[in-house]
């Protein structure tokens, strides 16, 4: 996969809004831990940056998923991980399903105002007993009249403190586990930035170790009403809608991880070639050469992988083997990279604001979210003829 003239223009445009519109204000975000997602996608929106893929009659850009990827890839120019993961949410893991599955009524009501920048979404899967393992959850959502009533709890919710709707998978029915849900679009607020929607409350603002700027909820269920009419799709198909949805988070999260690991590699190949040790550069030792090398490979091995398994879902064949390495080996790489560059960093990487100890926090997460380094070891064990059950498709 090559990326084209036009991709690149694309590209300039999203580092310009980074450059002046995010990046100054991200220490400010990281203590505050929120950033004002409504104003930054708003501006993203008026680019037409969140419908790069998305259909053109509601605002898209009608683009194919490379374009997805690059800017994905882009995001990692931005000095922190929660704000480009809490786009992400919004282009790639929240919105796919509403797209491809959802009725013209729906789109017109939530994704078009998404991708204009004017609605706030997030995902509401994992539940405070049921993370990696999605079958398992008990969020419940029983039929009255012309509507939904749905009760539960989600947490973890990336955006949830500010956004506007969640694309939520409840159990709407009794039969097996990977039979009996349905996505629903929950509206959060009354109107934009407006009062929570009855019977629903954030429980708790969860405080991370990494991904400061981003707001993270437990959030509460109780009676809440909502149209069957926002039903996505099937009923008691939410679980093959999701698993989808998550092939396409799965390939952001490898691609968004590629810049950043770079741009880790490079402040500490700087940073080693000022720091005097010994009576000459840090960068001299050819310890320090031989393993920024070894990382280097390593990031640009990830790159190809993830970039043939963009191609090969471009052409529509299913990716969920390259696309669940391509996962694991991004999350493992978010670890040693960021741990093995803090160290030539000294006391200077242990210090809060520097840039590559961020890293080391916030790239954490992505061995966890997403779907944990055990579960896409599940599924490829199961790809390869390994595993006892079969493959959930």
């Amino acid at each position: 996969m090559q990326y084209t003239h036009e991709h690149l223009e694309i590209q300039k445009t999203l580092k310009r809004y980074i450059d002046e519109h995010i990046n100054p204000h991200v220490d400010e975000w990281e203590a505050a831990e929120m950033f004002p997602a409504h104003e930054v996608f708003k501006g993203l929106g008026e680019l037409g940056l969140l419908g790069l893929c998305k259909p053109e009659e509601y605002g898209g850009m009608g683009l194919d998923y490379s374009y997805s990827l690059l800017m994905a890839e882009t995001l990692g120019f931005i000095d922190c991980g929660g704000v480009p993961m809490a786009i992400g949410v919004q282009t790639d893991m929240c919105s796919p399903a509403l797209a491809r599955f959802g009725s013209d009524e729906l789109k017109r009501e939530f994704l078009a105002p998404s991708i204009a920048g004017d609605m706030v979404g997030c995902i509401g899967v994992s539940e405070p007993g049921a993370g990696s393992d999605v079958a398992s959850i008990k969020s419940h959502a029983r039929k009255d009249g012309d509507d939904y009533v749905i009760t539960g709890q989600k947490m973890w919710i990336t955006n949830s403190l500010q956004a506007d709707w969640m694309c939520m998978l409840v159990n709407t029915g009794d039969g097996p586990q990977h039979k009996n849900k349905s996505l629903i679009v929950v509206p959060m607020r009354d109107g934009k930035g407006g009062k929570l929607t009855r019977g629903i409350e954030v429980a708790q603002k969860i405080r991370k170790i990494g991904m400061h700027s981003s707001d993270t909820g437990l959030i509460y269920f109780d009676e809440v009403r909502v149209p069957q009419r926002n039903r996505i799709g099937a009923e008691g198909q939410g679980f093959i809608y999701q698993m989808q949805q998550f092939q396409e988070e799965r390939l952001w999260a490898a691609a968004s991880t590629l810049q950043s690991l770079t741009n880790c590699i490079q402040w500490t190949i700087d940073y080693a070639q000022q720091r005097q040790l010994f009576g000459a550069a840090l960068s001299d030792q050819q310890w320090v050469q031989f393993k920024l090398a070894e990382l280097k490979t390593e990031v640009e091995s990830l790159r190809a992988l993830t970039y043939r398994a963009c191609e090969l879902y471009i052409a529509g064949q299913d990716v969920l083997e390259l696309a669940s390495m391509a996962k694991l080996k991004a999350g493992r790489l978010n670890r040693i990279v960021p741990d093995t560059c803090l160290q030539f960093w000294g006391g200077m990487g242990f210090t809060l604001d520097n840039k590559v100890s961020r890293m080391y926090r916030d790239g954490r997460l992505a061995s966890i979210g997403g779907g944990a380094d055990e579960v896409m070891l599940g599924i490829l064990a199961k790809i390869m003829g390994m595993g006892k059950k079969p493959l959930p498709r």
